[in-house]
């Protein structure tokens, strides 16, 4: 679901990075590759701490063309789609929900 889009009329930029903590099930970075792609943006990168290898391998399935940057892969993803062992919820974490 896309919360909030207030892109320019053109893109001004030469790369775009993609921000997000957690690369887990690669819902998130998918949709914003595909939006960034849409406004016109050529080279994209993913940066994020921690990912697991099913969102991995989803972004490089449907976005070959991206590099992706993480300081760790953890070992994979739990029914609740958390990463494992991870960090549980970084929204949590950031706004003490949960």
């Amino acid at each position: 679901m896309e919360y909030y889009n207030k892109l320019p009329v053109d893109p001004r930029v030469s790369v775009c990075l993609i921000l997000d903590p957690m690369l887990a099930t690669g819902g998130s970075a998918t949709a914003t590759a595909e939006i960034l792609k849409r406004w016109g943006v050529t080279k994209i990168k993913f940066v994020g701490l921690i990912a697991a290898p099913e969102g991995i391998k989803a972004m490089q399935d449907a976005h070959p063309d991206i590099d992706i940057y993480v300081a760790a892969i953890d070992d994979h993803l739990n029914e609740r789609a958390y990463i494992v062992p991870g960090l549980g919820d970084a929204g949590d974490r950031q706004f003490g929900t949960g």
